[in-house]
């Protein structure tokens, strides 16, 4: 029998806990934390994330604000908005919502959010930190994933763990943190060899492939927690990377909706919660 990790029940316990720090937080005559995403073009998947984002960070009483702009905005335009925000000292949390339309350099954008304000954890200096374990700001889907994972009480330690998909929003940072936890990891990728045995040889998997239904129930193993990152649009319903029928096979899993997504949200008004504190107390 599988047991669900359920990600949206635990996202809620997390969101409560932040909704009353920042009611305690407003109640002394405070300003409420701030966070202020840029969005550049319009797509739609992009305009659905940024709009559950807006709505969860209001939702905890939060300060929530988007920025919008459009498709040909120019690359400079969009550094002179950063700027701004980096200098806005009523601004805890700024994130730049991937991908970028195509004539802008996702890596200039990222280098020129404050540090103290990537809530996002993609600026280099949080990501040394992280791979050195002094981490500020932890990427939101990777800490919601080992978050998800304390929550049930999973441990780690000393077991196989294997991350399947290399991205520098998922894979590398969930690769790390696990590998922090004393977990003996392995990163496979497109390219890797006998992804077969590796995954029969693992305890964990974590599949952020980017791939619909890429892992199939032939693959995976009674005794393996199964973490599907994946999320896809297909013929009208939402399918992860892993196709559902490995989710009865495994001992947990993570299912897709309601299962990372939500914890993704829940670290991101975390991290603007933790932006919010090291601004208040450096007043």
């Amino acid at each position: 029998m599988s047991t669900r990790l359920d990600g949206l029940h635990v996202s809620k316990e997390i969101r409560k806990q932040i909704a009353q720090e920042v009611s305690e937080i407003t109640m002394q005559g405070n300003r409420a934390p701030s966070l202020t995403v840029v969005l550049v073009g319009n797509d739609p998947a992009s305009e659905t994330y940024v709009n559950s984002k807006m709505k969860q960070a209001s939702a905890v009483g939060m300060t929530s604000k988007t920025i919008r702009l459009e498709e040909d905005t120019s690359e400079d335009d969009v550094l002179r908005h950063i700027h701004a925000l980096n200098d806005d000292a009523d601004v805890d949390g700024i994130l730049v919502q991937l991908p970028l339309p195509k004539h802008i350099n996702e890596d200039i954008i990222v280098d020129a959010i404050s540090p103290s304000k990537d809530v996002d954890g993609l600026h280099p200096l949080n990501v040394g930190l992280l791979e050195i374990n002094r981490p500020q700001f932890i990427s939101c889907t990777p800490k919601g994933i080992i978050r998800l994972l304390d929550w049930y009480h999973i441990d780690v330690t000393g077991k196989r763990a294997l991350v399947i998909g290399r991205s520098r929003l998922v894979g590398k940072p969930v690769a790390t943190l696990l590998t922090h936890a004393n977990a003996t990891v392995t990163l496979a990728h497109s390219r890797t060899q006998n992804l077969d045995t590796l995954i029969q040889e693992s305890d964990i998997v974590v599949v952020a492939i980017g791939q619909p239904n890429f892992i199939k129930a032939s693959q995976v193993q009674s005794h393996q927690v199964l973490v599907d990152v994946g999320i896809h649009r297909i013929d009208g319903k939402i399918v992860g990377d892993v196709d559902p029928e490995a989710y009865k096979k495994v001992a947990y899993a993570t299912p897709v909706p309601k299962g990372v997504g939500p914890m993704t949200i829940a670290s991101l008004l975390e991290n603007t919660l933790q932006a919010y504190r090291a601004h208040h107390a450096q007043k």
